[in-house]
């Protein structure tokens, strides 16, 4: 009798390709589709009915079944309240960690396997091997930053069929079973939420923030801003400061409304080797003292060499390179060569 798998299926192509092969090496498949977030934004229509159509159209074309389930109170809690809190705070947090962590790796795998599945799985791009998370073949589209925080337990219970894929290869592979998919473009924007902007989605929940000033490197008033709560650390456009140089923020001060700039691509203030991590997860064994480790301070940076000190459920991490716009609320992700040991929330950086 043939395993049981409950495939996360989001409309996408890269989810689709994953139930496809799934059913083409044997296993009994059923399709999920996550109903998370359902509400329109102003001037912004959520796409989940179309997602739902796709999704449906392409298990209808795998010959498999469908459910759907709702997490949309969960996601809201867990998820969006989490992002919402984190901005408030002056943080920039990361969503599609969270929802990996609170959604997609515990509601969905707890679901599935109470109602009879024996494995979940995903069309993320990444590998597990003995219940280690490795990074993909594909490194351009590696996702194993945005699952650090997931537990062995639930990789014990994962597959990703993709991990060993190119995305090309995808696009290539689901033409040829005629997936109706195929083409279809990557998603954007939020964690099921959809193509919307962060300012629009913060405006849109938490309403119009107070306007302060922009202060440069020389302690001058050089322009004002619609809410310090929009700006992230590194960020060059859209702060409306006009003529000169560009202009790149360094930090906020939350508490005095002010979000401070300057003009020095070598000020010390963009730059870190010093950074302090708050709610470390490992999945497996935490780093050894003394050893040498990758780590990536946000998805698209490279990863640089560094050293990890652990105290409780906070780390310390000491890199060999400084490392430009390390911002407080998003994630440091800690690799041995090509495992994922898991990683924290950066609290700040010197």
């Amino acid at each position: 009798m043939s395993q049981k798998i409950f495939v996360g299926m989001s409309g996408g192509v890269d989810s689709s390709l994953a139930a496809a092969l799934l059913k083409r090496q044997g296993y009994d498949v059923t399709g999920v589709f996550m109903k998370n977030w359902t509400r329109d934004l102003p001037g912004f229509v959520c796409g989940w009915e179309t997602d739902y159509k796709d999704a449906k159209t392409v298990a209808v074309q795998l010959d498999i079944p469908l459910l759907t389930l709702d997490f949309e109170r969960q996601y809201r809690s867990k998820v969006v309240d989490y992002m919402l809190e984190g901005y408030k705070r002056g943080l920039t947090p990361n969503p599609d960690i969270m929802c990996n962590q609170e959604v997609k790796f515990k509601l969905f795998l707890d679901t599935s396997l109470s109602m009879g599945a024996d494995l979940i799985a995903t069309g993320h791009y990444a590998r597990v091997t003995n219940a280690q998370l490795l990074t993909a073949s594909d490194e351009s589209k590696d996702q194993s930053y945005f699952l650090y925080r997931i537990s062995n337990t639930a990789l014990k219970s994962t597959l990703f069929p993709l991990g060993g894929m190119k995305k090309t290869q995808v696009r290539i592979e689901a033409d040829k079973l005629g997936l109706a998919t195929a083409n279809k473009p990557d998603s954007q924007g939020i964690c099921f939420v959809g193509e919307v902007g962060i300012k629009q989605f913060i405006l849109s929940e938490l309403g119009p923030q107070p306007a302060g000033d922009i202060i440069d490197q020389n302690g001058q008033k050089v322009g004002s801003h619609d809410g310090a709560i929009f700006y992230t650390v590194g960020q060059r456009h859209g702060l409306n400061v006009g003529g000169g140089l560009p202009f790149y923020v360094t930090h906020k001060d939350m508490k005095h409304n002010r979000v401070y700039v300057t003009t020095d691509l070598n000020d010390p203030k963009l730059w870190s080797k010093h950074i302090k991590l708050t709610l470390t997860h490992w999945i497996n064994d935490p780093p050894k003292p003394n050893a040498d480790y990758l780590v990536k301070c946000r998805y698209r940076s490279a990863p640089n060499k560094c050293r990890v000190r652990i105290k409780s459920d906070t780390a310390e991490l000491e890199l060999y390179e400084e490392v430009r716009a390390v911002t407080p609320g998003q994630s440091a992700v800690i690799y041995d060569q090509d495992i994922c040991l898991g990683g924290g929330i950066i609290q700040s950086a010197v």
